[in-house]
């Protein structure tokens, strides 16, 4: 525990790249600023030469070896390594292995061993695979599939604190397995040979498939080859397999059989998406009528759900190709993991919350099981349609303050244009020396004089920029327009939170409860107050287990989907020290209920919540100071404010 509790700290800490304090740390952890401390020096100890975490009078920031202590395997007695060892004894053998054996192989007491074979056996949920024992022997049971669905577990687990890492993999495997460095070579071909055929390759999805890949390989080195494929491959498909056998013989000096072909072949064809593909192409699959309708009407309820603008026959194309993959994969558990999960969900909430709906449409019209790295290739879709519909007028407009002199004021318009067209709009050019600052209603003042003094508070709109537009005008534009961007988000959501806040639905102090106790207190509230009913609750609940509503590192917002509340309300509970939540840990709940009427507002409430929660300072400063429901609320506001 320990040691993930470190790797918890410097995964966070290389994600924010800011300073904290050691008591902010100790809250999202839940342990005390001196351990904290203590995981500060244990992580500096991973890389003697350099600094995984720098040290000063702010606190605590991940240092220029912060990826090399992540990376690295640790101490190889700690609990985690002498685990993925004591696994990959029991993939390897047959007949088992000798519990007292094992321990004196390991260095360890017998009683160790048979602790780390309990672990072992909290491993095996999920992948069809027993743990048999018979007097001291242990030996594991399944089949083949089964057992590479468990190595593929152990290398997730290894990476889970970085990025996708060969080196990583490898220690899973074994240091006698093969090498990362044949597969930089493999992956780079493989790609290639692909985008031959016409395919358009996810690289993050086709990492995964090396891991496979290698595993593979390592299996096969062993004896350990997949059997013959039940059903018969397809013409599509034999391509692909011939091109990973080649590749494998070629650079890895394995001889893939007709099962792992077929198999691995399987695996590169659903995570590979080839939108562009035009009818006939032979890189694109045949589009199951199945899938393609539930996806429309899936697309469609969310469409009028959220108000999204994603009912569009492109993205429904699109998304039913992923979805015809992805059924695919789950078929085989096949999953693919995300690294963007994390960022996407605390960045893009309202964007995750769409993915989430429509995965929850699927899951009960085709049935498919989705965790939350699938639920954020789905929010990936949505987020690149929402994106190419983004209306012009989300734009800020802004006015040009030049006195005329020949063509200056054009020459700046010009260059305002071209270095900054895609955060503002142009309006209007005012030429006077003696403009009438106050018509001006634009959202930016670009101005190459200084302003009348009767300008008063509306300056902070106002932007001094010289004639001859230079970077650093661009930057302090730039700046402005991000404030006013902010201050409006921000205005909206104050609006709006005061109207949904009441001081009966508040409750501080979370000791003891978990996630679903604290979803059926809070709802509890509203319940009382009519906001809601019972079956409101254990939608919520459901929700939860669809996919963690944690959207940052200190707040969860549980809510149902559906909005079927009598009207909007929020509940909110404050936990600490901080609560689990999900795979993480928060200091701040809010049950959010909304009703039908207010379906315009829940992107903005939504959205800047999380936004204002995700800021570390702001989170403290709410929890610490919000003793009471008005304290909280005048904190929060203040916050707002800025």
């Amino acid at each position: 525990m320990t040691r993930a509790r470190q790797d918890r700290l410097l995964a966070a800490l290389v994600r924010d790249g800011e300073w904290a304090t050691a008591a902010t740390l100790a809250d999202s952890l839940g342990v005390t600023p001196r351990s904290i401390r203590s995981y500060v020096t244990a992580l500096n100890a991973r890389v003697p030469a350099g600094t995984a975490i720098e040290s000063g009078p702010q606190g605590y920031r991940a240092g220029p070896e912060a990826g090399a202590a992540l990376r690295s395997a640790g101490e190889s007695g700690t609990p985690r390594d002498r685990l993925h060892t004591l696994v990959r004894l029991l993939l390897d053998s047959e007949d088992g292995i000798d519990v007292y054996d094992t321990a004196e192989q390991l260095h360890v007491s017998s009683a160790t061993v048979e602790a780390d074979l309990a672990r072992v056996r909290g491993l095996l949920g999920g992948t069809e695979l027993t743990l048999e024992r018979s007097a001291q022997r242990a030996r594991l049971l399944g089949t083949e599939t089964a057992q590479r669905r468990l190595l593929s577990r152990l290398a997730h687990d290894e990476m889970d604190a970085g990025s996708f890492d060969l080196d990583a993999l490898r220690r899973t495997l074994g240091e006698e397995s093969v090498g990362a460095r044949a597969f930089g070579p493999f992956k780079s071909e493989l790609v290639a040979e692909l985008g031959a055929l016409g395919y358009f390759v996810n690289e993050i999805g086709i990492t995964d498939v090396v891991m496979h890949i290698a595993i593979a390989a390592d299996r096969v080195s062993r004896d350990r080859g997949l059997d013959e494929p039940s059903v018969a491959v397809q013409p599509g498909q034999r391509e692909v397999a011939d091109i990973i056998v080649r590749l494998a013989e070629q650079h890895l000096d394995v001889r893939l059989g007709t099962g792992d072909a077929a198999h691995l072949s399987t695996l590169v064809l659903t995570r590979i998406v080839a939108p562009g593909a035009r009818p006939g192409d032979r890189a694109r699959s045949p589009l199951d009528p199945e899938v393609e309708s539930a996806v429309r009407d899936v697309v469609t309820g969310a469409a009028a759900e959220f108000l999204v603008d994603i009912a569009h026959e492109d993205f429904i194309l699109r998304l039913a190709l992923h979805v015809q993959n992805l059924r695919q994969r789950a078929r085989e558990q096949a999953w693919s993991r995300n690294p963007l999960t994390r960022s996407l969900k605390s960045t893009y909430p309202m964007i995750f919350e769409v993915g989430v709906y429509i995965a929850n449409g699927l899951q009960e019209r085709l049935g498919i099981p989705l965790l939350d790295d699938e639920i954020a290739y789905i929010a990936m879709h949505v987020g690149g349609r929402l994106e190419r519909s983004r209306r012009a007028d989300q734009l800020l407009t802004a006015t040009i303050v030049c006195p005329g002199y020949y063509e200056l004021h054009e020459l700046l318009r010009s260059s305002v244009a071209r270095s900054l067209g895609q955060a503002i709009e142009v309006v209007g050019v005012e030429t006077r020396v003696d403009p009438d600052w106050a018509s001006v209603d634009t959202d930016l003042v670009l101005t190459t004089i200084d302003p009348a003094a009767s300008v008063g508070d509306r300056g902070d709109r106002i932007v001094r920029i010289q004639p001859f537009l230079t970077d650093a005008d661009i930057d302090r534009v730039q700046q402005a327009a991000g404030r006013v961007r902010r201050s409006r988000r921000l205005g909206r959501l104050r609006a709006e939170l005061e109207r949904y806040f009441d001081p009966s639905a508040f409750r501080r102090g979370l000791d003891g409860m978990d996630a679903e106790a604290v979803i059926r207190m809070l709802g509890g509230m509203l319940v009382e107050q009519g906001v809601i009913d019972e079956d409101y609750v254990e939608r919520t609940i459901e929700r939860e287990r669809l996919s963690s509503t944690a959207f940052t590192d200190a707040l969860a917002v549980p809510h149902a989907l559906g909005m079927t509340a009598s009207r909007t309300a929020i509940a909110i509970g404050i936990a600490e020290p901080s609560m689990a939540w999900g795979e993480g840990r928060v200091q701040v709940v809010a049950l959010v209920a909304f009703s039908e009427n207010d379906r315009e507002a829940f992107q903005t409430v939504f959205e800047q919540f999380v936004e204002v929660f995700s800021e570390r300072e702001s989170v403290q400063r709410i929890v610490r100071r919000g003793t009471d429901f008005t304290a909280f609320l005048d904190e929060l506001v203040a916050v707002v404010d800025g």
